[in-house]
């Protein structure tokens, strides 16, 4: 057995801890990999030619979607260790980058077709991916009832995804489309 798989889950299940399994399709499984295809996408953001300050911060961003899965992790096994601190000031620091990016956009009201700008196209899919991710977890907070931080941070996470986007084709000089509903 080597490092990159077990060959544990070919029946449909998932070793979680210990001899501790999951069905591959239970919404926690489906909460965790969502969160990992976000942070993933991302890293794919913070690879595309984007001003060095929105690289730290998608950056961050990564480092907090680790700390909620392990959250989730520990909450979905049940186990008595403490999981890593997530807290109102990581939601409160990414209402002040949306609120940052606001001021530097200044937005119209209205929806984006993406892709002008290859940066923002890659940021709008995150968005998309994030409200995927956020909608996962929520199902799992049912039965788990996680910190409220790491709900209202998910909540907050699309829209700094979506101002990242709109900030990043106004540095490109790329003219946005609005949809024509025609």
């Amino acid at each position: 057995m080597g490092i990159f798989y077990t060959g544990k889950g070919d029946g449909g299940k998932s070793v979680v801890w210990d001899k501790k399994k999951l069905d591959k399709a239970s919404p926690e499984l489906a909460a965790l990999g969502d969160l990992d295809e976000l942070t993933c996408l991302l890293g794919l953001a913070r690879n595309q030619k984007l001003p060095s300050t929105y690289k730290e911060i998608l950056l961050g961003l990564e480092e907090d979607l680790f700390i909620i899965q392990a959250n989730l992790y520990l909450y979905v096994i049940r186990r008595k260790e403490k999981a890593p601190k997530f807290g109102e000031e990581k939601v409160k620091k990414l209402e002040r980058f949306a609120d940052e990016l606001e001021k530097y956009v200044n937005p119209e009201r209205g929806f984006v077709v993406p892709g002008e700008d290859p940066a923002g196209a890659w940021l709008d899919y995150a968005r998309a991916v994030s409200r995927r991710a956020e909608r996962s977890v929520w199902v799992c907070n049912k039965k788990l009832k996680l910190p409220p931080a790491i709900l209202a941070y998910l909540n907050r996470l699309s829209s700094v995804l979506f101002a990242l986007a709109r900030a990043a084709a106004k540095k490109s000089k790329r003219k946005e489309l609005h949809p024509k509903y025609q």
